[in-house]
C-alpha cells in the first residue's frame, strides 16, 4: 500500500488561474526530410551524422519501435536497426521550416516563448476557448507546412511540457496539476524537466527511482539527502507546481560555435584551421542575429574528456570575423596542447549594441584592399 505523498506548501500552489500549451514538432527532423523524401514514409529512418563518433539526432517512430532514440551513438543505432535509412542533418532546411511554423503560431497567439527548434510554450489564458484555438492552430500548421504538432496542456509549463511528451506522437492531452501527479506517479524521476542524470542518481540511492516516490518525501528528506537548496525545488517538481511565466522574449544570453572530430587530432595546422572555420561561422551568426559581444571565448575537450574554456574581453563589442578569429587564435596559443583534442568551440557573450553597419562595412572593404 502506498504511502500518502507528503503535506503540500501552505501557500497556493497553483497560483492565478494559466492555461498553458507546450508545443512539440513530431520526430521534426525525420519529418522534415519526409516531405522532400516521401519514399522512405514508412521506413526505419535516422538523422544524425555519418562519422564514428556521430550520435541520432531524431529518429522516426518506426525507427524507434527498434529502441532508437535522440542522443544515441549512431553505430549503436545502427545495431539496433540494420535497415534504417541514415541521413545526415540539414540545418539549414530545419530552420527554415522551424521559422514557417512557428511564425504561423505567433500569427495567432500573442504570447509565444520559443523554447528550441522544434518546441514552443503558448500561453492560452486570455482566450475563451483556449483549446479549440489550439487545435485549429495545429491544424492549420499541418496543412499549411506538412509539420505535425503534439500538445500538452496544463495549468502551468511544467504539467504542459510532461502532458505533451507523453501524448506523442500526434498528441492532444489536457491535464489539471493533480491529475498530472496522479498520471505520472510510476514514470521515472528523469520525465521531470530540471532532474538530470546526476541529481537522478543521488534520488536513487535514497531509493527514489519514481515520480509518485519522490511526492512522498518532504522537502526537509529531500534537502537531507539530496542537499541545501534542491529540496523545495525537488519537492515542487514532484507536485508540478511551476510558476514560471511563458515570456515572449527570451534574451540571449551567448552564442557559439564548435564540431567534434570524426577521429583525435594533434596536428596543430588543423586545430588553427578549424578554429578560424568556427571563428567565420559564428561572425556570420552573430551578423544574422544583430548581434555583437564584449566576451570571446573558445573551449578544447581532449581524448579523455578534461574540457578547458578561457575568454578574453576587447574593448569594444564585435561580430568582426577578424577580431574573433585573432582572439580566439591568442586564447588557443596561451594554452598548452599536448593531448589529442576530440572537440573545439569558439563562443560570443555579454552582448551590447554593435557599431553602425555603415562604419563597419567601410572597414571591411578598406580589410580587402590590404596586400596579403
Amino acid at each position: 500500500m502506498r504511502e500518502p505523498p507528503s503535506p503540500e506548501p501552505t501557500v497556493d500552489p497553483d497560483g492565478p488561474r494559466r492555461v498553458i500549451a507546450h508545443c512539440d514538432i513530431d520526430a521534426f527532423y525525420a519529418s522534415a526530410e519526409l516531405l522532400r523524401r516521401p519514399d522512405l514514409r514508412g521506413l526505419p529512418l535516422v538523422v544524425g551524422g555519418l562519422g564514428p563518433r556521430s550520435v541520432v539526432t531524431t529518429a522516426s517512430y518506426e525507427a524507434r519501435r527498434f529502441g532508437v532514440d535522440s542522443a544515441m551513438p549512431m553505430a549503436r543505432a545502427r545495431a539496433l536497426c540494420p535497415t534504417a535509412v541514415v541521413i545526415p542533418p540539414d540545418m539549414a532546411y530545419y530552420r527554415d521550416i522551424s521559422v514557417a511554423v512557428w511564425t504561423m503560431v505567433r500569427e495567432r497567439f500573442d504570447v509565444v516563448q520559443q523554447a528550441g527548434i522544434d518546441e514552443a510554450y503558448v500561453d492560452l489564458t486570455a482566450l475563451e476557448k483556449p483549446l479549440t484555438a489550439m487545435r485549429e492552430a495545429i491544424a492549420a500548421v499541418e496543412e499549411a507546412t506538412g509539420m505535425v504538432i503534439s500538445a500538452g496542456i496544463g495549468p502551468n509549463r511544467l504539467v504542459a511540457k510532461t502532458t505533451s511528451g507523453a501524448a506523442k506522437p500526434r498528441g492532444f492531452a489536457v491535464l489539471s496539476r493533480e491529475q498530472a501527479c496522479a498520471a505520472f506517479a510510476d514514470a521515472s524521476v528523469r520525465k521531470l524537466g530540471g532532474i538530470g542524470p546526476r541529481t537522478a542518481e543521488r534520488l536513487a540511492e535514497l531509493g527514489i527511482t519514481t515520480i509518485g516516490e519522490l511526492q512522498r518525501r518532504s522537502t526537509e528528506q529531500l534537502t537531507t539527502g539530496v542537499g541545501t537548496g534542491a529540496g523545495p525545488r525537488l519537492h515542487a517538481l514532484a507536485h508540478f507546481i511551476d510558476h514560471s511565466p511563458v515570456q515572449v522574449d527570451r534574451e540571449i544570453k551567448s552564442c557559439s560555435r564548435e564540431t567534434t572530430f570524426p577521429e583525435d587530432i594533434t596536428d596543430p595546422g588543423q586545430i588553427l584551421a578549424a578554429l578560424d572555420a568556427l571563428s567565420e561561422q559564428l561572425a556570420r551568426d552573430l551578423e544574422r542575429k544583430d548581434l555583437a559581444g564584449r566576451t570571446i571565448g573558445i573551449k578544447v575537450r581532449f581524448a579523455d574528456w578534461t574540457t578547458k574554456t578561457r575568454a578574453f574581453s576587447v574593448d569594444d563589442p564585435t561580430r568582426d570575423p577578424e577580431t574573433i578569429r585573432s582572439t580566439a587564435r591568442m586564447l588557443l596559443e596561451r594554452e598548452a596542447i599536448d593531448a589529442p583534442v576530440r572537440l573545439l568551440g569558439v563562443r560570443s557573450a555579454t552582448f551590447e549594441e554593435a557599431p553602425p553597419r555603415k562604419a563597419r562595412a567601410r572597414r571591411d572593404e578598406a580589410q580587402l584592399t590590404l596586400p596579403l
